[in-house]
């Protein structure tokens, strides 16, 4: 009788990566490896860089480190992700405040010594969220609140304007139903 046949351990690694977004575009390190769900066999091994991307959501870019045998991955594209913040001043009628506004998926907020101007609010339930280039401002107003203009500390309003071009992204995302991120 032959002696029985014993497997030698893997070497390398074997990806089965999926996406809750069918046909999202796979790469690692670079390379195409195909349309989600998709398996790559015969990874090396050590650290390598993962993306996912499909049209309408934020790309996922990731270090992920390989060890032999089979791992899964699943990637969630359609969690709204947001962690922005900007550094502005809070204009009152008379004097001003300095502050930081903070975006997340779970609202918005400003952060401020002054507690009386301090407010969070959904994203959604935002009454204004408009940013006036040429003015340099952006106007938020609260649900049944008061309207808040800030501007930027150094009088630029580029900072302002990717805030609010981040935010908008995922209000509009949250908007379609899109789930906020957890973590």
């Amino acid at each position: 009788m032959p002696p029985p046949v014993v497997e030698a351990p893997p070497t390398v690694g074997m990806l089965r990566i999926d996406s809750d977004v069918v046909g999202a575009q796979v790469f690692i390190d670079r390379q195409f490896i195909g349309a989600a769900p998709v398996t790559a066999e015969n990874v090396t091994p050590g650290t390598h860089q993962l993306n996912v991307s499909a049209e309408g959501f934020d790309s996922f870019a990731s270090s992920i480190d390989v060890v032999p045998g089979q791992r899964e991955i699943v990637v969630r594209l359609r969690e709204v992700r947001l962690d922005s913040s900007v550094d502005v001043i809070h204009r009152h009628g008379i004097g001003s405040c300095r502050g930081r506004l903070v975006a997340t998926p779970q609202g918005l907020r400003y952060e401020t010594g002054n507690r009386d101007d301090s407010f969070t609010a959904g994203l959604l339930e935002l009454e204004t969220f408009q940013v006036d280039y040429l003015a340099k401002n952006l106007r938020v107003k609260a649900p049944k609140g008061r309207q808040f203009n800030f501007t930027d500390p150094e009088g630029n309003a580029d900072r302002l304007f990717v805030f609010h071009r981040d935010v908008e992204k995922a209000r509009e995302r949250l908007r379609k139903g899109d789930p906020p991120a957890t973590n």
